[in-house]
């Protein structure tokens, strides 16, 4: 336990060399330091481990290992499940690493694993540039690029990790290793889909792409609409060029009213781009059209309201194949039986570049064209179990037009058979590779790939 003597020696040692903060209960600080994103969450880490580089990455998780205690790793703290903290471990902290050094001529970024996408976003849009990333800018980057990293700009050019180049890797046993096609190819593999489950990843590299203004905003509808609106999703959805990315939602806007909305993100020419999002500005009776041409960085940031801090979240995902009537039918209910107006359904088309690869070239495996589903109670007071039981109400009415396999990103406090579905055929490989890296499970908080190999250490 950290109060023994010998783990207090200990850490009196790590504190000697340590070049960034620790935080223990009692500290000033320690109780805002603990908070995540989401206020749902509330556990009681016995160490905060703010790491000022790569050094102390490696002094934390080698103290951690030799006190016997659970390692909880935060870049962004975006995870909705909590599992970027826990009870009586050590929460190694990354978001004090924040440089990037952009290199405009290679069209190549090179990335702390502390930035959020809106940082990370903000210094490439200096150069015109930008990649992949998700769709809210207060997100961590490397947890989204780890998990495979759906987007705005994924039918053009990918998910985030079809344009990561290498990563920066502390493995369990503390060695600093880089990883790539050329250099520890197989690790690189893994970490492109495979979440934290083989080290702790502190430096990314990524290309970028010439990304000027885009064409991007939303279309709102009245939810009596929604039938209607989501049979238009749906044959929009069926022909779009890369270049255009929509997704279909059901909120209620900030005056009270529930709704559902087709958000557009169209990167290239803005003449072509308004051709194209024609058809959904003139379908229907809208109640506000919000499509304008945009910065890239403008577009993720308009996206923070939704999804404050402090507020309390809880998440179930589908994959949806196709969105049939009776799977429009389901997502209608949803929308009606709705607990809170901070709640939404956001359905992603993933599309164009992102579903050309082979689902064997990349850990991440859900290659098929088609449409990931994120039911997302939120709310501010009150007992959690009404929102809670909407969410899974709503996930329930969804799974018979369900296919297999769901977003990781996505994935909460899930059961084994959801993580080996998200794998799919890659799931024994990853065990493989679990075997290698981390055979103690020492970096168990996430969705876990579990190793096999049966001498394990007792970890706390």
């Amino acid at each position: 336990m950290v109060e023994s003597t010998q783990c207090s020696v200990v850490l009196q040692s790590l504190r000697g060399r340590w070049h960034g903060e620790l935080i223990s209960p009692g500290n000033e600080g320690y109780d805002a330091a603990r908070k995540v994103w989401n206020g749902a969450i509330s556990k009681q880490p016995a160490i905060i481990a703010y790491c000022a580089d790569t050094t102390d990455v490696v002094q934390a998780l080698q103290f951690a290992r030799s006190q016997c205690l659970q390692v909880a790793v935060r870049s962004g703290g975006h995870s909705l499940s909590g599992q970027s903290t826990c009870n009586g471990g050590v929460v190694i902290d990354l978001s004090r690493l924040k440089g990037i050094r952009v290199h405009p001529r290679q069209r190549m970024a090179c990335a702390e694993a502390g930035l959020t996408l809106g940082e990370f976003v903000r210094a490439t849009q200096t150069w015109g540039l930008a990649t992949t990333t998700g769709t809210v800018a207060g997100t961590g980057l490397a947890g989204l690029t780890l998990g495979g990293g759906l987007g705005w700009l994924m039918g053009a050019y990918g998910l985030t990790i079809d344009n990561l180049c290498s990563v920066q890797l502390v493995t369990a046993e503390g060695r600093i290793l880089r990883a790539s096609i050329t250099e520890e190819a197989e690790l690189f593999w893994g970490v492109r889909g495979g979440g934290g489950n083989f080290g702790i990843v502190t430096a990314f590299e990524f290309q970028l792409h010439p990304v000027g203004p885009v064409l991007a905003g939303k279309v709102i509808y009245p939810l009596a609409q929604a039938r209607s609106v989501l049979r238009c999703y749906r044959e929009y959805t069926s022909s779009l060029p890369d270049e255009l990315t929509a997704y279909a939602s059901l909120l209620t806007t900030s005056d009270g009213v529930p709704a559902i909305a087709i958000t557009l993100c169209y990167c290239g020419s803005l003449e072509e781009g308004e051709r194209l999002v024609k058809p959904v500005r003139t379908f229907g009776t809208p109640i506000a059209d919000f499509i304008r041409p945009m910065s890239y960085l403008k577009l993720l940031t308009r996206a923070d309201a939704g999804a404050p801090r402090g507020r309390s979240y809880y998440e179930k995902a589908r994959m949806l194949k196709h969105l049939n009537d009776e799977a429009v039918e389901a997502f209608v209910e949803c929308g009606a039986r709705c607990t809170s107006p901070f709640s939404c359904v956001l359905i992603q088309h993933v599309h164009g570049a992102a579903s050309r690869i082979d689902p064997s070239q990349t850990a991440f495996a859900l290659r098929e064209e088609g449409f990931v589903i994120s039911i997302v109670a939120a709310w501010d007071d009150g007992a959690a179990d009404q929102h809670i039981a909407w969410t899974d109400k709503c996930w329930l009415a969804l799974e018979p037009y369900s296919s297999s396999g769901v977003y990781v990103n996505f994935l909460g406090d899930e059961e084994e058979g959801q993580v080996r579905a998200a794998y799919g055929a890659n799931h024994e490989r990853l065990v493989t590779l679990k075997n290698r890296y981390d055979p103690t499970n020492c970096f168990a908080l996430n969705q876990n790939i579990t190793p096999t190999i049966t001498e394990r250490k007792n970890l706390a």
